[in-house]
């Protein structure tokens, strides 16, 4: 499914807006996992346990927001963002959210990366097996 941070997709028309989506999760805090962070803080460098948390965060609130697109009949979300917050000292929300669509390439470009997705090649929907790839991350 495309996914773009922005209000119209080059090259592509969009011919009805099926409504907002959002996929959310929230997250508890490893009192021990904070500590070595706090820890590692101090002298620097990068907090390899956080930052593969936030990437698994992300990957599963993407993953929800695209059932929610597809549930909604939409075959691309526009305007697409992330939102965290925290709730009270120990939980952090994540979400993603935009707009789902029905997307159709209009030209060459956009007929080329309908097919890399595995959009059908005339109707720019997705083809049965379409799938987003397990590692995808929002450019």
């Amino acid at each position: 499914m495309l996914v773009v941070t922005t209000n119209e997709i080059a090259g592509w028309e969009i011919q009805r807006v099926c409504g907002e989506v959002f996929g959310l999760t929230v997250r508890s805090r490893n009192a021990f996992s904070q500590m070595g962070a706090g820890l590692k803080s101090m002298f620097g460098g990068e907090l390899q346990g956080m930052t593969k948390n936030l990437i698994e965060s992300r990957n599963e609130v993407m993953g929800r927001m695209l059932e929610a697109a597809r549930a909604r009949g939409g075959n691309a979300v526009i305007g697409m963002r992330f939102d965290t917050s925290e709730m009270g000292d120990v939980w952090t929300e994540l979400c993603a959210y935009g707009t789902a669509v029905v997307a159709v390439p209009v030209d060459e470009g956009a007929r080329q990366t309908a097919a890399q997705l595995g959009y059908g090649p005339a109707a720019g929907t997705p083809g049965p097996n379409a799938q987003p790839p397990a590692d995808y991350r929002p450019r």
